[in-house]
């Protein structure tokens, strides 16, 4: 396995992306295509249909995030309040859930000074991570 870097840690779930996403997609664009051909009611409703499963499966998508995001927040603040020093562990509760999600690749020895940098600057998630030096992989989470 790769050393994981900035430049390669996001992930890729080949069915969604590769294949969920594009079948819902298409099925979509087909059904515009036969509501364009063949106007109607019927045609009309099933594109509905396609459209609403397409929103449906981002959602659910989207929901999972989230869930990830939640769960990487409350992890982060257990680990941040074991690993920097008291004047700077009363402002944790500062952070933002995106800096908690940026912070999560912050070795621990560099996580002290990434927080400062990060409540002081207001970074957010991207910037967070184009910062960190000694990179924290992350191999435990599953595709996405």
């Amino acid at each position: 396995m790769a050393p994981q870097t900035n430049a390669n840690h996001t992930r890729i779930d080949p069915l969604f992306h590769y294949f969920l996403l594009p079948v819902f997609a298409i099925h979509f664009g087909f059904r515009v295509w036969q509501l364009i051909r063949t106007p109607g009611a019927e045609s009309a409703g099933l594109a509905v249909v396609a459209l609403a499963a397409v929103i449906g499966v981002l959602k659910i998508r989207l929901y999972a995030l989230k869930v990830q995001d939640r769960v990487i927040r409350l992890e982060e603040r257990l680990r941040l309040a074991q690993v920097v020093g008291e004047p700077l562990r009363s402002r944790l509760a500062e952070l933002s859930e995106d800096q908690l999600v940026g912070l999560r690749f912050a070795s621990d020895g560099e996580a002290s000074r990434l927080v400062e940098k990060a409540l002081a600057a207001k970074m957010d998630r991207k910037q967070i991570k184009q910062a960190i030096v000694e990179w924290r992989p992350d191999y435990f989470r599953g595709p996405g």
